[in-house]
């Protein structure tokens, strides 16, 4: 398994050679950051999470596998 941030995407090959990519702005804390900064992704948990250690953010391998990214918040007034 590997991964990697290119393009604004988070990019994951799976253990059965898939790949898989999702849009970092799915993420807010993603969605903002410096592309360099996406690219720090490392995989730890082995293999199930997604770590970015100088943002203090992880994301579950299988959360993206599945489409479950954060619901987007509304703004209430």
């Amino acid at each position: 398994m590997d991964c990697w941030g290119e393009g604004r995407r988070i990019w994951i090959e799976l253990a059965d050679q898939r790949l898989l990519s999702f849009p970092a702005a799915k993420y807010p804390l993603l969605a903002e950051v410096p592309q360099e900064l996406l690219e720090k992704a490392r995989l730890r948990v082995q293999g199930q999470a997604l770590r970015w250690e100088e943002l203090d953010e992880d994301i579950w391998v299988d959360d993206a596998v599945h489409g479950r990214f954060p619901s987007a918040r509304v703004a209430t007034v």
